[in-house]
């Protein structure tokens, strides 16, 4: 697979990673064994960056990729963060500098590695200034702990204010045809700092594939509190989604190759990390990287199935479940995704 760099000096990863927190939570009942033959397929298929958290289930996530680390480290780009924290009481931002080496020090344990490629502030946390949290990560990279930086779900002036601490790789957030609200400030403002892009959900949370979401979904489903999900949004999106399928189709390509070349498409700098349990459909988001969108297919796309064909507001959601925690909220219990 080919490599794409993130940011002006962050690392160099393949064009299409892996994001696992599917793996340990949120989506259902999960398999190790499962998830372990998925990861095995994700090193042959050269899908070699893998993102996990300290949150994901518990410390779970990482424990499962350490185990499937051993011995090829060096072949795997690894990405974790901090600053969400899951335990048996609940979920709670904590991005305090004076623990912020402790739960390294943890995730290091638990991933089997003395080093992380890319580590996140997971969210920032509103009781902490973000230059006080990047400060203290910078440390980790004096260490040798932590090789670059990285920042999830932030304000275009959050991100600015990391960057003035020190260089951050890579911005993480959702983005996905079906969700474009990056685009309008936090999007310009890491292209003008030289920063990274790593959509998380590009395919829309299962939406943008072929497998539709079922009818109703489960209780410990995620899904389930997205107001894009039901209702007449959920009416609506299935239209869109229709006409994207009609133009992956007449491409002879799958429903999640077309969506996630259409975000290699907005730039060198763009590293989707589609999540899944299964290989198959790991093999079928690897193959979109050798496809190349044309300029009438990207007009194509966008007169279809453009921003405004798409309906329901996932900042609701994002907010309950501490997608999009920022420095005039704080719920006092919190649920991640």
């Amino acid at each position: 697979m080919k490599q794409r760099q993130l940011g002006a000096s962050g690392p160099s990863v393949a064009a299409i990673g892996l994001g696992c927190m599917g793996m340990s939570q949120g989506y259902g009942p999960t398999s190790d064994f499962e998830s372990a033959d998925t990861l095995q397929r994700a090193i042959e298929l050269g899908i070699t960056f893998w993102d996990t958290a300290q949150s994901y289930g518990a410390g779970h996530n990482e424990t499962l990729i350490g185990t499937a680390l051993a011995g090829r480290r060096a072949s795997i780009q690894l990405a974790t963060k901090v600053g969400i924290v899951r335990t048996a009481q609940g979920v709670r931002l904590d991005a305090r500098p004076e623990r912020i080496q402790g739960y390294c020090e943890a995730s290091l344990r638990r991933l089997g590695t003395d080093y992380i490629d890319l580590y996140y502030l997971h969210r920032v946390d509103p009781e902490v200034p973000i230059e006080d949290s990047i400060g203290a990560m910078a440390e980790l990279v004096a260490r040798g702990m932590v090789h670059h930086l990285g920042v999830s779900e932030v304000t275009a002036d959050q991100l600015e204010r990391a960057t003035a601490v020190h260089p951050i790789a890579a911005l993480q957030l959702e983005w996905s045809l079906w969700w474009r609200e990056p685009e309008d400030e936090v999007i310009p403002a890491a292209r003008r700092l030289g920063v990274g892009i790593v959509p998380y959900c590009p395919l829309g949370r299962g939406f943008l594939t072929e497998e539709a979401p079922p009818a109703t979904l489960a209780a410990n489903d995620m899904r389930s509190g997205d107001g894009r999900f039901s209702g007449p949004a959920l009416a609506r999106n299935l239209e869109a989604v229709r006409e994207v399928k009609g133009i992956a189709a007449a491409l002879g390509v799958s429903t999640a190759q077309l969506a996630l070349a259409w975000l290699l498409a907005q730039g060198d700098a763009v590293v989707p990390i589609p999540g899944t349990r299964k290989a198959k459909h790991l093999e079928d988001n690897a193959a979109a990287e050798r496809l190349s969108l044309s300029g009438d297919v990207l007009a194509a796309l966008e007169a279809a199935a453009g921003r405004a064909s798409w309906s329901g507001d996932r900042r609701s959601f994002a907010a309950q479940h501490t997608v999009r925690a920022s420095d005039r909220f704080r719920p006092a219990r919190l649920r991640e995704a």
